[in-house]
């Protein structure tokens, strides 16, 4: 059996990922120069170069140029600087993490490993990064951001997620596992109204959990009826429950949502602050431990679930206001 532990590098050990914002994380078609502006005067999180599905084979050599072109040429500016390469069991895969790390390392952020099904695909990855980063004798190492889009990666993700200190988050992908599994669907992350429930809630889950047991985000993949805001806000209000961190998008259209839905309310940073330092006063102050807040009994658990929320906002930049519980009449 393969060790479970995580691989380490002279860069950073697995207590040191930098915690990144992936509200929304923009898919940008590699080989197709006219989007490599709008990417970067978007006002997504995170951008990523894709040399995998939205490059057609006869064009990903040629892509990689232009790739490293666009990671030259643009600054994306305070935005996750990501390339997709194609996935392990390709032909492409180590050349284009050659060239993309070669030519444009010192600008890169992460690369995005699609379809992930063992720990093989993840220690291949890792141990080429680590030659070439020695080679080029890069300042900061490159994160790996893991996409689940099988039946056997889903079975391996728990292993996946331990493989290497470089991961940074897991990526849900809807379309290749409803092929994966075989699913009658033609829609890329439809919600499917005609199941009894979230149809997507299974797998959703098991991605967030096996994140959260790893140190690393979860992000749900892209949600493929681009016109449909309605749906899409659905999919993403349904992922931000479970405890995911941000979702993909297809079009620059979509970033608006995302940002909006995978970042907390003023009303919930405003609560949550006040939770914070209710606690402080009862626990710190006046000894009591658990206190109530309105109608509300808050204790040690209730200070983790906002300590949360004013993780997030607070990296998004949000400022908390004054807040006070609303108060019901007594019967």
């Amino acid at each position: 059996m393969p060790s479970l532990q995580r691989t380490t590098s002279a860069f950073a050990s697995a207590g040191t990922r930098p915690l990144r914002a992936r509200r929304s994380c923009l898919a940008v078609p590699g080989s197709q120069l006219r989007f490599h502006a709008k990417a970067d005067q978007s006002a997504a999180d995170h951008v990523f170069l894709d040399l995998e599905d939205s490059v057609s084979p006869a064009s990903k050599v040629k892509a990689r140029d232009q790739v490293v072109g666009a990671l030259r040429t643009y600054e994306f500016a305070g935005k996750v600087k990501a390339v997709r390469v194609n996935d392990c069991d390709t032909k492409w895969c180590y050349e284009d993490i050659i060239a993309v790390v070669e030519g444009a390392g010192d600008r890169l952020d992460c690369l995005v490993i699609p379809k992930v099904e063992c720990l093989d695909h993840v220690h291949f990855v890792d141990n080429l990064l680590n030659q070439i980063e020695r080679k080029l004798g890069l300042a900061r190492r490159i994160g790996l951001e893991l996409q689940i889009e099988s039946a056997r990666g889903m079975e391996n993700i728990n292993a996946i997620a331990g493989a290497s200190s470089r991961t940074e988050a897991l990526i849900f992908g809807p379309a290749d596992f409803s092929a994966s599994l075989r699913i009658p669907e033609l829609t890329v992350g439809r919600l499917k109204p005609e199941y009894p429930g979230d149809y997507w809630h299974y797998f959703l889950a098991r991605v967030v959990v096996a994140a959260r047991a790893n140190g690393l985000q979860p992000i749900d993949g892209p949600y493929g009826q681009i016109r449909d805001t309605d749906g899409l806000r659905i999919s993403a209000e349904r992922a931000a429950m479970l405890g995911f961190e941000g979702k993909w998008a297809l079009t620059p259209a979509q970033i608006d949502v995302l940002n909006e839905v995978f970042a907390p309310s003023q009303k919930e940073l405003d609560k949550a602050t006040a939770i914070l330092e209710t606690y402080r006063n009862a626990t710190d102050v006046e000894h009591t431990g658990a206190v109530m807040l309105g109608d509300e009994m808050i204790d040690e658990s209730s200070r983790k679930m906002a300590a949360v929320v004013v993780e997030r906002g607070t990296s998004l930049g949000m400022k908390a206001r004054p807040w006070q519980p609303s108060t019901r009449p007594r019967r």
